[in-house]
């Protein structure tokens, strides 16, 4: 069976819900983060989609439904890191990490945590398996 791959609305969404939690899709049109203008039920129905395939899941809250995700973050944001490595970067996670800060404001404190991942990748003890947050 074929991996279905989040597309670029889809993964917005994923993004918004792992950051914020459980939202209605009219708390996801208000958050989100491309600034496009959309109708409430193109959200609705892109939602609705991302449940069929697997993405997401509802529960009820009175009469509107309050989706999550129902995919693991790690596991869908892995396999598109490493493609965005592999074809834009050319297998150079480096190359990837100079263009994420030379075009980005980045705080101190957003450096501290970039250098204390970076530390952690290093360390032969690590597992491999780093935790996105």
């Amino acid at each position: 069976m074929k991996k279905v791959k989040p597309s670029d609305l889809e993964m917005q969404i994923l993004s918004l819900l792992w950051e914020r939690g459980p939202s209605t899709a009219r708390e996801v049109l208000e958050a989100m983060p491309d600034g496009k203008e959309r109708a409430y039920t193109s959200v609705l129905s892109v939602m609705q989609v991302m449940e069929k395939k697997g993405f997401l899941k509802h529960k009820n809250r009175g009469l509107a439904h309050v989706y999550s995700p129902a995919v693991d973050k790690g596991r869908v944001i892995q396999p598109f890191l490493r493609r965005v490595v592999n074809e834009v970067f050319g297998g150079r996670p480096a190359a990837m990490m100079q263009a994420l800060l030379t075009g980005t404001q980045v705080s101190e404190s957003e450096l501290a945590e970039i250098r204390r991942v970076l530390d952690a990748a290093g360390d032969p003890k690590r597992s491999g398996k780093g935790e996105l947050k």
